[in-house]
């Protein structure tokens, strides 16, 4: 049995149902099966991902602060199941305080259907209001993103798969 790290939080029976997947090497054709192989979405620039996470925000939290800055970071690889980092960066300009709010996204994404770009930008969104993993935190990313749950598990099985 290998380990399953980005499944290491989920249920043990999910883990062997993932595990029997994978020792009939079906865990690809299953995937394939819940995202059938279409062209890359369009999502491929900075720009592109900027505008996209601009869209997600005015649709779902205009209140909150602007993003100065969204891009893929090509040096981004999985660390500690991050596939995207939120930064808030404050600075002292004179006797003013600015205060910029970021969002990186692994280039890795690119490759991947667009509903699981889509959740992860939605989790680096909603750290714009909650800045931890908390009850809030998980309400929000459902209320932008329904089946927020199911994508973060299939993505998890995406990069099991790459494993």
């Amino acid at each position: 049995m290998t380990t399953l790290k980005y499944l290491s939080g989920y249920a043990p029976s999910l883990q062997q149902q993932v595990q029997a997947l994978i020792d009939q090497d079906r865990l690809g054709a299953w995937l394939e099966q819940r995202y059938p192989p279409q062209p890359q979405h369009l999502i491929q620039s900075d720009a592109a991902l900027y505008e996209y996470t601009q869209r997600l925000k005015q649709e779902h939290m205009r209140s909150s602060g602007p993003i100065s800055k969204v891009y893929f970071d090509t040096r981004m690889h999985v660390i500690d199941n991050a596939l995207g980092q939120h930064q808030f960066v404050s600075r002292v300009q004179g006797s003013k305080l600015k205060a910029k709010n970021e969002i990186k996204v692994s280039a890795m994404l690119k490759t991947l259907p667009e509903p699981l770009l889509r959740m992860v930008v939605v989790h680096e969104l909603a750290h714009l209001r909650e800045k931890d993993h908390n009850k809030a935190f998980y309400q929000l990313c459902r209320h932008m993103e329904p089946d927020y749950h199911q994508l973060e598990l299939d993505l998890r099985l995406f990069l099991t798969l790459r494993d």
